[in-house]
């Protein structure tokens, strides 16, 4: 059988735009949706395929963090909850309700996507969707149930499958999105997500995604699809300020700060919250992760027991990656600065410009303390040799596919064939969406001559009608070309049957 593979598609919402603030999450208009190439791929896929496929989306294909719009008061209530403050301002949680109200809007606003897929899958192939990081709350029952409804199948038809966040393809590949090996994005147990907070249950969400959720959606000039996009120096935000925000987000400073004491607030909370578990149906459970996702529950044990611990076990981590470690650390500088004034002045009066002074003094350390500290975003690979031959030994997999990082990979680690499929969501390195970041890419996992499947690596780039080898050394040196220029926009037709 075909093996195909898709990630971080990061469908959302559509944001219509705004005459106050025009650039304001441009990235979510609807001019920048995937769906029509999405649409052209799974054609291009049926036609050159000889057989059934089992098309893989590996993860992140619906962002539910991005998702900012709410239901009146009146349908919140039909639908058993209500919009806080904290919802309103930055988007609903993960509480079930919340994520089928999601859902609905996801699907509503993506209309061709959905019907090239029920397309797809009436012609006899197969969608595996495999949760991710920003689709976590695809894990609801409901949610899942919308999702079938939308593609027209039955709640029983094995052509639709989700799985907990792994899938082994053939028994020779092993495919997951990759965050549970990402500290900043690693649940603390996929076999059961959901935990308790004021008596209702809810989808507990890591740190990484919170940090989005409750600070990237109100810093809507910042494109979350691309890391370099909001991870800067303190000179690099500093100037992205004054170009971009200091007419129509004149408080950013505010808005970082408070949404980021809540995004510690909520990270801590929810990361030290036990899981919601039914003694009665662990092995059940276990039983039907295991069976969705082709493998045994001593795989599934296995491979959850090779999960990162969270970034959340270390306080400080999270609190540098907020940058929260130095905003305190410049209020404490204030205030020390002020106390040293305030007992000069009680033996010797002196101005309370000497403050300056003070400040001259204790600013250069905090400055070369700051410099020092680097983000961990990404910096850590995935997968590494050891970690390769645990998967290895546990799957018996050949080949590893991973999304998560929006870095297409192919090479080899350890005893197994690593290839990270990319990413299809609108990344842009500027607000007015002229310069994207990257391309479209996949994984196509075929058999050979021998029997033996071989993994490969194609893009499928904005606008085409047709894939093409992957070639990362010449797609590094056109990713910061404008669209229009970048070679990799319009590939030429391959012959029938190369891809």
């Amino acid at each position: 059988m075909h093996t195909v593979v898709i990630s971080d598609l990061h469908l959302s919402e559509a944001h219509e735009p705004e005459e106050r603030r025009p650039l304001w999450m441009a990235y979510k208009r609807r001019e920048h949706f995937v769906d029509e190439d999405f649409a052209r791929f799974l054609e291009h896929i049926d036609e050159q395929s000889d057989g059934p496929v089992e098309l893989v989306l590996n993860g992140d294909i619906f962002d539910f963090d991005n998702v900012t719009q709410l239901p009146d008061d009146e349908r919140a209530q039909e639908m058993g909850g209500r919009v806080d403050w904290l919802a309103r301002a930055r988007g609903l949680g993960s509480e079930e309700w919340m994520s089928v109200f999601k859902m609905e809007c996801i699907i509503a606003d993506h209309p061709v996507w959905f019907a090239a897929l029920r397309g797809f899958i009436r012609k006899g192939h197969r969608a595996v969707f495999v949760i991710g990081n920003h689709d976590l709350e695809l894990g609801w029952p409901s949610v899942k149930k919308l999702v079938r409804a939308a593609l027209e199948v039955e709640p029983t038809d094995e052509r639709v499958t989700f799985c907990a966040w792994f899938y082994l393809a053939e028994g020779d590949t092993y495919i997951t999105h990759g965050h549970l090996y990402d500290p900043n994005c690693a649940g603390t147990d996929p076999i059961d997500p959901v935990i308790e907070v004021h008596g209702r249950p809810r989808m507990r969400i890591p740190f990484g995604d919170l940090a989005g959720r409750y600070m990237l959606n109100g810093m809507g000039y910042f494109n979350p699809h691309a890391s370099d996009n909001y991870i800067m120096s303190g000179w690099e935000y500093l100037q992205f300020f004054f170009r971009y925000m200091v007419r129509t987000q004149p408080l950013l400073v505010w808005s970082w700060f408070w949404s980021a004491v809540v995004t510690l607030f909520i990270s801590l909370r929810d990361h030290w919250r036990p899981a919601m578990r039914d003694p009665l149906r662990v092995e059940e459970k276990v039983a039907s992760i295991a069976e969705a996702s082709r493998a045994t529950p001593s795989m599934v044990r296995k491979l959850a027991a090779l999960n990162v611990p969270s970034s959340c076990t270390s306080p400080m981590w999270v609190l540098r990656e907020l940058w929260l470690d130095r905003g305190f650390l410049f209020i404490g500088i204030l205030l020390l600065a002020w106390q040293v004034v305030l007992h000069v002045n009680i033996a010797w009066p002196i101005s309370p410009l000497w403050a300056f002074a003070a400040l001259a003094a204790l600013i250069p350390p905090y400055l070369v303390y700051a410099a020092k500290v680097k983000s961990t975003v990404f910096q850590t690979p995935l997968l590494d040799a050891e970690r390769a031959e645990l998967i290895q030994r546990i799957t018996g997999a050949k080949t590893v596919v991973m999304g998560h990082t929006h870095e297409p990979v192919k090479e080899n680690v350890g005893p197994v064939r690593y290839i990270n499929g990319g990413f299809w969501s609108p990344a842009f390195s500027d607000p007015e969406c002229t310069e994207r970041i990257g391309t479209q890419s996949f994984v196509w996992l075929r058999p050979g001559e021998d029997g033996e499947r071989r993994p490969e690596l194609y893009e499928w780039a904005p606008g085409a009608t047709t894939a093409r080898v992957y070639e990362l050394e010449r797609a590094e040196a056109s990713t910061k070309q404008p669209a229009a220029e970048r070679p990799s926009m319009r590939p030429p037709r391959l012959e029938p049957g190369r891809a």
